[in-house]
């Protein structure tokens, strides 16, 4: 990747995480990351711990950034959360969730954007 996209990917990152403490929630990790792959941004409120892959788009002539998380990058994701749970005992207990929040000029969140089952 080039430094223009590293930048406009942090870009995105923050403001979905601007967007999802607008909403209340508590962020506890950003840019997650450990061999089986990386987690943008995990968050939590009260009861829910959740796993949010963020997408950037300048249009949606190609589709929306959640149609770009393929089923291998949801395995990774997954995979990676699996990691973050035995590594934090404490949030095992949660119920938790995957969401996708694509960026373009508007903010699309979609909550349970997949399963474990995906």
């Amino acid at each position: 990747m080039n430094e223009s996209t590293v930048r406009i990917g942090q870009s995105a990152e923050a403001d979905a995480w601007r967007y999802l403490a607008s909403k209340g929630y508590e962020l506890i990790e950003k840019n997650f990351s450990c061999r089986a792959g990386e987690i943008d941004l995990i968050v939590r409120d009260d009861k829910t711990l959740i796993f949010v892959e963020v997408r950037f788009r300048q249009n949606s002539l190609h589709g929306s950034g959640a149609e770009t998380v393929t089923s291998a990058k949801r395995r990774r994701i997954i995979r990676t959360a699996g990691y973050f749970l035995q590594s934090n005992p404490d949030d095992g207990d949660r119920d938790f969730r995957f969401d996708v929040i694509s960026m373009s000029p508007t903010i699309d969140w979609i909550q349970n954007a997949f399963t474990l089952n995906d």
